[in-house]
């Protein structure tokens, strides 16, 4: 079985759309992110410094774009079934891919879910992440520095949300209790924790008034927040509005997906986080980025070669 892995924030850079920025099938998912961009998102990515490029509302539109953009240049070529799971905003992307949503539709809502977000969010608000500690230690500092753990990765990788002071605070300390790595995220929110608990009822709305559809037959969709296998988008709105104010267990779905037989694994990005994650999780899986694929012929080759 393939597995596809929709990127979450932070991982957008100049070269994005380069591997389909003149393909037929993907333009109309670009004219559609333009009517909320306000431009060509493959001109936003050339021409944007990072810190306009990571505003919450640009980034979250051009992170589902790029993901919907590939896989609408692989979809005639996809094996059946396939499972798709999202990481943070690439649940959005993923509940399209599953056949929920058009591709106009998942972006007509990220541009809303979006906004209602920043129109809650404190003003300071901000990601980090800290690596190597266990998450007991990480617990009693983020209680100390007021934040929380907003999402939980493989291998003592965790993401952290509050005040953009406490975070590096935060960040500073757990460096100095021996952490691997630490740092501030591009992320200027701090998604998935209490901070944006008013943007829940709003955006369950929202999803429950849009045009959906059941989930395809030959797609196996996954919640990103705890790897629960989702059989009907109707009943996992509210799950899916709620995750913006709660934490992400991202290393139970990658679990999932192993679980669930994946042989290999497609991360669609943005960038290869997501492959480079479940690789070292599950080394047993063939894990590949559409980012690492030089042409866009040779990705189609590789999905069709089993």
């Amino acid at each position: 079985m393939l597995a596809l892995l929709c990127g979450g924030q932070g991982n957008l850079s100049s070269r994005t759309f380069d591997l389909i920025a003149d393909e037929a099938a993907a333009e109309p998912i670009f004219v559609a992110a333009k009517a909320y961009l306000g431009y060509d998102p493959r001109e936003l990515v050339l021409t944007r410094d990072a810190d306009e490029l990571s505003t919450n509302h640009i980034s979250q539109i051009l992170t589902v774009t790029a993901a919907l953009a590939i896989h609408a240049c692989i979809a005639d070529v996809l094996p059946k079934p396939i499972a798709v799971a999202g990481y943070s905003v690439g649940e959005m992307a993923a509940w399209s891919i599953a056949g929920i949503w058009r591709a106009e539709e998942a972006l007509r809502l990220t541009d809303i879910r979006g906004r209602i977000m920043e129109s809650v969010a404190e003003p300071d608000g901000r990601l980090g992440y800290v690596r190597g500690l266990d998450q007991g230690t990480l617990e009693c500092l983020v209680a100390k520095h007021r934040c929380e753990i907003a999402i939980a990765n493989p291998n003592l990788l965790f993401v952290v949300g509050g005040t953009e002071r406490d975070v590096a605070e935060l960040c500073d300390e757990a460096t100095a209790q021996g952490a691997a790595r630490t740092g501030l995220l591009a992320v200027k929110i701090a998604s998935h924790t209490a901070q944006l608990e008013q943007a829940c009822g709003p955006f369950q709305q929202t999803l429950g008034s849009s045009a959906h559809s059941a989930i395809a037959s030959n797609r196996i969709l996954l919640a990103g927040g705890d790897g629960e296998r989702i059989f009907s988008a109707t009943d996992a709105m509210a799950k899916l509005a709620r995750q913006v104010a709660r934490p992400i267990d991202w290393t139970a779905t990658l679990q999932a997906v192993a679980e669930l037989g994946a042989e290999r694994v497609l991360d669609l990005g943005p960038g290869s986080a997501l492959a480079d994650m479940m690789r070292t999780f599950v080394p047993s899986i063939r894990c590949y980025s559409a980012d690492g694929f030089r042409t866009l012929g040779g990705l189609r080759n590789w999905i069709a070669s089993e």
